[in-house]
């Protein structure tokens, strides 16, 4: 497996493709950022932002945001396109988080999707297309995506792809914050 880092792969089948964000994305993600009925399945917790846009020129400087930490090798957000409509329709984001707590050594994962996408089949679907190389890519021992208890379609993807709920808190880095609701896939 290649340094998603020098090499950054993109995965797709015939209905989706995940590939590295890129500033042209900034229209459609806009449209997911400031969904109102998503902002409440995204995963900011330990973030430097909510995620919940009401202008498009936030949206413009978190994809140069993610794109310099993505160079500094911090983490990778990929877009999520539907290829039927050309559009990207959300983000995935991966690391191997390295922490004092039980989510080290963990592939962090956070999916952010527009809320007419927040289906069990469409996760499923997406998630399926990285998850058989996550470990590998990113050296980790789990996979680790925060699934908030209102997210029931979330919830019936992640544990038809194995995941199991944990009542482990993840500490936040920056502010020592602890945060609960998430689900781990182990190797």
């Amino acid at each position: 497996m290649t340094n998603p880092y020098i090499e950054c792969p993109i995965w797709e089948n015939d209905r989706y493709c995940l590939r590295l964000v890129e500033d042209a994305d900034a229209d459609d993600l806009f449209l997911v950022y400031s969904d109102r009925n998503a902002w409440p399945i995204f995963n900011s917790d330990n973030c430097t932002s909510d995620f919940r846009y009401t202008e498009r020129q936030q949206m413009a400087e978190t994809i140069a945001f993610w794109r310099e930490e993505y160079r500094k090798q911090y983490y990778v957000r990929w877009a999520v396109t539907d290829k039927e409509t050309g559009h990207a329709i959300g983000t995935i984001e991966l690391f191997n988080r390295q922490a004092q707590d039980f989510f080290t050594n963990c592939g962090l994962l956070r999916l952010d999707l527009r809320s007419d996408y927040e289906t069990a089949a469409v996760i499923t679907e997406i998630l399926g297309l990285l998850l058989p190389d996550a470990f590998a890519l990113f050296h980790c021992r789990m996979i680790a995506t925060k699934v908030p208890s209102m997210a029931a379609e979330r919830k019936k993807a992640v544990e038809k792809l194995g995941f199991v709920p944990t009542e482990e808190l993840l500490t936040g880095s920056h502010t020592g914050k602890t945060y609960g609701e998430y689900c781990i896939l182990l190797k």
